[in-house]
């Protein structure tokens, strides 16, 4: 039963560990994609380049913090729990600064749109 046991906790590490591999290279995987798009657009004198790029930053932001989240599955100590919790805290606290300035770029566009 013990070993059943230590196979299921290392089996579910291993899990945890690709998941957290996984959701953090796709961050960085959106955030250069988005980079490189919004640095061509930049080129091209496009007025969507700031919400492009801070769309693209919030969902990269998003994948990073699932996988802070997932680490909190196997972290064993409170400290690590704690400095967790506060790399969740402030990401949360800039996905939603990101938000903010994505409806006020949108905001910004609309009426630039119009006039």
């Amino acid at each position: 039963m013990d070993a059943a046991v230590q196979f299921m906790e290392h089996a579910l590490t291993f899990i945890v560990q690709f998941g957290i591999v996984f959701l953090e290279l796709f961050g960085v995987i959106v955030l250069v994609y988005t980079a490189v798009k919004a640095f061509v657009q930049w080129l091209q004198h496009s007025h969507e380049v700031r919400l492009d790029l801070a769309q693209g930053i919030a969902l990269a932001l998003e994948f990073k913090m699932g996988g802070e989240v997932l680490r909190t599955v196997i972290t064993r100590e409170r400290s690590e729990l704690y400095i967790l919790g506060a790399i969740i805290l402030l990401r949360g606290v800039l996905t939603f600064l990101i938000h903010w300035e994505i409806k006020n770029e949108e905001k910004a566009l609309k009426e630039k749109m119009q006039a």
